[in-house]
């Protein structure tokens, strides 16, 4: 184009539009401008020269925060296929200035949170709907795939730029029809930017080119005087703001991920910019190869297939080329049999994607992430877009650096890691972790290098900070937890200090219960992790001992139904807390003392036995929490067989409620305690809840169903067709039906070591035992 041109060169885009960027990119070199003027916060200028760094890789994102609240921010992403960006790099390559000219970060986050609504008579506009529909498409998507992402390559110079006036054209006669389209903002935005093209053309004349949303185009070429864009610019709010570039992910491009400009098919778009020619075919060449990865059979000739109907399918709707709709469509028929299945792996993988951007080590960025990005390469923790899953052996140096890492980062708000329940094993010495960096966690760490410039830091003062604004008891301990977790040493006094001062104003038996079993915990994992959790234990033991007085009388309190099943809930968490302590107690003794155990046994232990002897026996504790003690009783072998059934025998006689029964054998037998067990081999258990079952009245029948559906449909098939084998052969199973010194039908009254010592040498045979071993 001759620089005679009347204006500057203004290329209205869709933003991430591949097409759009090709086009760009044709009509740059065919106009050279002097100059080129971006859409976006002026404040990222002198982060531009980045973009021209070999370790800047996009998708990237321009940051910008609020220097005194970084939770105040805004991102303005590119990706390889972002006509920004391709302007970017044409002007470096160029050596042509670059700059960017929309409304500054400084104004826009200050006004964050304002409403920027319609008038009340007006409507929000999305322009390419109102084209689309137009031009007769019911999906706007399609149309601009059809008059922009399948022009070819971009065209010559000639034709990328009529397509840019004809499309400037029909946002013209948009803006006529709908003014600003609801977007109010969006006028500012334009006054300011028309501020910035005066500047630009007091120094490079007309010859510049500005790059926007073809839906900014005509408000930029309307004339308004410096005064009226003075006017809408004066007395907006300001705040002093900071900038860097952080990594994007294609995923984060898209809409479902939240971001207002998105779109829905990032992973194609990349594709469809990077692929010069047969773009159809490459892409299915690519889904071949995924789907062969998940192993499914998927040969060259299902690719040509598949082809062949996407192009037919285009054919038949008129459209130039195979969109999305039409391979997505061929993939489901050809190479997916129909299923949806993987074809969602498809679109997970391949249509949107996981690509994580890279920025170099020239960014600028707090000291806090400075340092988290020294610790990730030490420990070789490489962030990444998609989700993995990190083993931890904790006895490893290495691995235990990583874990420290992982849970101080998580006490800072930065989860760029989730604890997991360990496939391997189940010991304090293991664990597992998800792990998946998302580009809101740059934010994070800048919100969190107000607390400190290490992460060691920063965790210490947060925790510190954190323990002192704790309302509740149950906050506190949750927070001693993760200070030992995260080897936080240093801020556990003044945690501790906390601790001890909530623990003694709590009255809440309910609310010391619930918060003992993570001081026990914390326990285990001070000992594992090496730190000294002396003062924990003293501060554990001290809320066991208020806990044993304080719990009797709060269960006959007249407790309802979903008050004694919380209840029941914090018993197990506290039984199980007892032990750990008694067992941390008694180790800490054995150092100076042999029967150190058999004392700590003698105390705590012993104290906690006599309170879930009191609630076994009391009939004004409810059912639930009475059958739940009897049960810990039985498990720790401090209450005989004979004394289960007496109890068991007067829950369940007709003078008990049948409801509070009812109960009593959910907190027995019910959970994942192992009680379909208990009962398949205790036969006379078995036969008392037989015997209570079918004398239950009918009128009763109906209320304490849903207890025993919950009680025995928690146990395992197999468990179940055991008991209901039992249950068939008569009360008391096959035990009552033959008295002492009678065999069951089939046995003999005596083992026959002749015929079972023969099975020996075949079950060697099976083990792959040494000789004597198998009959040994």
């Amino acid at each position: 184009m001759s620089t005679a041109r009347q204006g500057p060169l203004l290329l209205g885009v869709r933003h991430h539009g591949p097409g759009s960027a090709r086009a760009v990119r044709a009509a740059l070199e065919a106009a050279r401008p002097a100059a080129v003027l971006i859409e976006g916060p002026p404040e990222g200028d002198a982060l531009i020269a980045l973009a021209a760094d070999p370790g800047m890789r996009p998708p990237v994102a321009l940051l910008a925060h609020a220097a005194d609240d970084p939770g105040r921010a805004a991102f303005w992403p590119l990706a390889d296929f972002s006509p920004e960006w391709v302007a970017i790099r044409w002007a470096q390559e160029s050596g042509v200035p670059v700059r960017f000219m929309d409304l500054p970060a400084a104004h826009s986050l200050a006004a964050t949170g304002e409403a920027d609504e319609a008038e009340p008579d007006a409507v929000r506009v999305d322009p390419l709907a109102v084209l689309a529909g137009t031009a007769g498409y019911d999906d706007p998507e399609r149309w601009w795939e059809d008059v922009v992402e399948h022009r070819g390559t971009g065209g010559a110079g000639e034709e990328a730029l009529g397509a840019f006036e004809a499309l400037g054209e029909a946002m013209e006669a948009l803006r006529e029809a709908y003014g600003d389209g609801g977007h109010r903002r969006d006028l500012v935005r334009e006054a300011y930017m028309r501020q910035r093209m005066r500047a630009a053309r007091r120094e490079f004349g007309d010859g510049y080119a500005v790059v926007c949303g073809a839906w900014h185009v005509p408000a930029l070429r309307t004339r308004t005087t410096v005064a009226a864009d003075r006017a809408l610019l004066t007395g907006l709010p300001k705040v002093k703001v900071e900038t860097t570039w952080v990594p994007w992910t294609h995923r984060r491009l898209a809409r479902a991920g939240g971001y207002g400009a998105g779109i829905t098919s990032p992973g194609w778009y990349a594709h469809l910019f990077a692929a010069r020619d047969r773009p159809v075919e490459r892409w299915l060449t690519k889904v071949a190869g995924l789907l062969r990865e998940e192993d499914r059979q998927v040969s060259s000739a299902h690719v040509i297939e598949a082809v062949r109907l996407a192009e037919t399918l285009a054919a038949m709707r008129g459209r130039p080329l195979p969109g999305l709709t039409e391979t997505l469509e061929a993939v489901r028929a050809v190479m997916c049999d129909g299923s949806d299945v993987p074809l969602a792996l498809i679109e997970d993988r391949l249509v949107v994607g996981d690509v994580l951007g890279e920025v170099p080590d020239a960014a600028p960025v707090v000291p806090l992430q400075r340092d988290l990005t020294r610790q990730q390469r030490s420990l070789r923790l490489k962030a990444e877009a998609q989700e993995r899953e990190l083993e931890l052996d904790l006895r490893k140096d290495t691995d235990a650096a990583k874990s420290l890492l992982l849970h101080r980062l998580r006490l800072l708000g930065i989860d760029w890691g989730s604890p997991a329940a360990s496939r391997s094993s189940t010991g304090t010495f293991r664990e597992t972790w998800r792990l998946r960096w998302q580009p809101e966690l740059s934010v994070r760490v800048a919100e969190a290098g107000i607390w400190g410039t290490t992460v060691l830091a920063a965790a210490t003062a947060r925790a510190e900070a954190d323990a002192a604004a704790a309302g509740e008891l149950g906050e506190v301990t949750a927070l001693a937890e993760q200070c030992l977790l995260a080897g936080l040493s240093e801020a556990l006094p003044a945690v501790l200090r906390a601790l001890a001062d909530r623990a003694a104003l709590d009255t809440d038996v309910a609310r010391l219960a619930k918060a003992l079993p993570a001081l026990a915990r914390s326990l285990r994992y001070g000992d594992v992790r090496g730190t000294d959790a002396t003062a924990l234990g003293a501060v554990a033991a001290g809320l066991a001992e208020r806990i044993c007085v304080a719990l009797p009388p709060a269960c006959a309190a007249g407790l309802d139904a979903d008050a004694a099943a919380e209840l029941r809930g914090h018993i197990d968490g506290v039984h199980t807390a007892v032990g750990l302590l008694a067992d941390a107690d008694a180790e800490a003794e054995a150092e100076a003392e042999a029967e150190a155990e058999a004392d700590a046994d003698d105390g705590l232990r012993r104290r906690w036995s006599a309170v879930l002897r009191k609630l076994a026996d009391r009939d004004t504790v409810p059912g639930v929490i009475r059958g739940r003690a009897a049960r810990l009783l039985l498990d720790d072998g401090r209450l005989e067989a004979e004394e289960t059934a007496r109890l068991m025998g007067l829950a369940l006689s007709p003078a008990a409620p049948p409801a509070d029964a009812a109960g009593w054998i959910e907190g027995f037998a019910g959970g994942s305690s192992g009680g379909g067990t208990l009962l398949v081999h205790d036969d006379r258990l078995l036969g008392l809840i037989d015997t209570w079952l079918v004398g239950v009245p009918e009128r009763a029948f109906t209320d304490v169903l849903p207890l025993l559906r919950r009680t025995f449909g928690a146990y395992e098939p197999g468990v179940r067709r055991a008991l209901g084998e039992l249950v068939r052969r008569g009360p008391g199973g096959p035990a009552a039906a033959h008295p002492a010194g009678e065999a069951p039908e089939g046995f003999a009254p005596e083992l026959d070591r002749e015929r079972a010592d023969a099975v020996t040498e075949l079950v060697r045979m099976l083990l792959a035992a040494p000789d004597g071993v198998a009959a040994a």
